[in-house]
């Protein structure tokens, strides 16, 4: 598979061209990588307007995932997220009232800062099984009921795989969406490897009609690199994408990410999907090795390991602690869970010394199960743009119950609110966000 962007900025990169352009340094190195760090060029293309090389590209991209279309994003899958609730809410039927997304609750912090901006209100598609804070899973059923109960949603909105690794049963939840005539939307960004599973488990095969994807989470991309993914079913969506994607993103996007994916089509076109193959059968492996040592090991996504270590006597921080000591670093832990995530560049040693390090664990006595009863979402009294963007003030947590929330106070990761803007904090709110260690909140003055 060929690579225009990186091709074409090697052999600038190479060139005895005088660089009377940005950046500043000119080429010269500080980093290492100055060199290859260019701008709009001559030649270069543009990536809110491409029809040169980034465009070809994109296309291998979009041969790769499946999709009717694929765009990059150098400002992760925040932007991508941004910018298909605002193409599934131009495209919505005007009705009159105020715009409508159903969302999965544990949705990222993204999806709010994209309802403040587009002024869209939000009604909780809530499961009984999401105590934990990053947990986004939904049924088929969950979803038609929230539907059922809608005026006029102009999308349904979920987060899948979320941080601890739960998948929702895209394919089921798409159908659904399609007999309401409402389209499907997915925040993939833990899952962009799934499209090179056999079967692929990537929403868009799955049915979605617009999907992101975090390409640095679990591909061999630079921070930032994400993608935009529009199915065949959504093509209407595609001319409008790139004035989307340009509403909310820099006018400068980096060229060293742009080389990165434009490399990336490459690394997945030849020989990725064996080499996802065996990673999958190495964590599994992993998985029940720690297992057998007697730690309890949740049942998720093919490439994330999450620990549950209470009953061993640790809490999930103690635990990445512990590996830290050991030069192992994980992904998130909390009082619950230690999050690993694994990748085919992760190889065999890697998994060595994460178990050699869990066979020298010495077990404690069982902590108790710390997980929170589900007592219901906080009370809405505010639109989360009108709360976002009031006058506020920062307290105390304690000092904060009664109050409206502003800002979303969270943890990063995994940049899941536990009080979204415009919902009153009550006591039980407030204790979540101590225990997570937010000792101060944003609240509208």
């Amino acid at each position: 598979m060929k690579t225009p962007i990186f091709d074409f900025v090697k052999k600038y990169a190479e060139s005895r061209v005088t660089r009377f352009h940005m950046p500043g340094h000119k080429g010269k190195c500080f980093l290492g990588c100055e060199k290859y760090d260019i701008t709009e060029i001559f030649g270069a293309d543009n990536l809110y307007s491409a029809d040169g090389i980034i465009a070809e590209s994109e296309g291998y991209a979009s041969e790769l995932f499946g999709t009717a279309r694929s765009f990059y994003s150098t400002e992760g899958s925040t932007l991508a997220i941004r910018a298909m609730l605002a193409l599934a809410l131009a495209g919505a039927e005007k009705s009159g009232t105020r715009p409508l997304v159903l969302a999965a609750r544990g949705a990222h912090k993204a999806f709010l800062t994209s309802a403040a901006l587009l002024d869209f209100d939000i009604e909780w598609i809530s499961s009984p099984r999401s105590a934990h804070i990053a947990c986004a899973a939904v049924s088929a059923d969950e979803v038609e009921r929230a539907l059922s109960r809608a005026k006029n949603p102009a999308a349904v909105y979920i987060t899948s795989p979320d941080y601890l690794g739960n998948i929702s049963r895209v394919d089921e939840i798409s159908a659904v969406c399609r007999k309401y005539g409402v389209p499907l939307l997915v925040d993939n960004a833990h899952g962009a490897y799934l499209a090179f599973l056999k079967p692929s488990m990537h929403p868009i095969a799955l049915g979605a009609d617009m999907c992101c994807d975090s390409a640095h989470k679990t591909l061999p991309v630079l921070t930032g690199g994400a993608y935009l993914h529009i199915s065949e079913k959504a093509k209407k969506y595609i001319p409008s994408a790139r004035g989307r994607l340009s509403l909310f993103a820099s006018t400068s996007p980096s060229y060293l990410i742009l080389e990165s994916l434009d490399l990336c089509n490459k690394h997945l076109a030849e020989g990725y999907a064996e080499g996802l193959s065996l990673a999958v059968t190495k964590v599994e492996e992993a998985k029940e090795a720690i297992k057998e040592r007697g730690l309890s090991v949740l049942s998720t996504e093919p490439l994330k390991i999450v620990i549950a270590p209470r009953s061993f006597g640790y809490t999930g921080e103690e635990l990445s602690e512990y590996l830290r000591s050991r030069e192992i670093e994980t992904e998130f832990s909390d009082c619950e869970y230690t999050v690993l995530m694994a990748t085919p560049e992760n190889d065999a040693g890697d998994f060595h010394r994460l178990i050699s390090a869990i066979d020298e664990l010495s077990q404690k006595p069982p902590l108790p199960v710390a997980l929170p009863a589900d007592a219901g979402l906080p009370r809405a009294v505010m639109s989360v743009r009108e709360a976002m963007l009031s006058e506020s003030e920062v307290l105390p947590t304690d000092e904060a119950v009664g109050r409206i929330c502003a800002a979303p106070t969270v943890s990063c990761p995994p940049a899941v609110p536990i009080a979204v803007s415009g919902e009153l904090i009550d006591g039980r709110v407030a204790e979540l966000l101590k225990k997570y260690g937010i000792k101060n909140i944003e609240i509208v003055k």
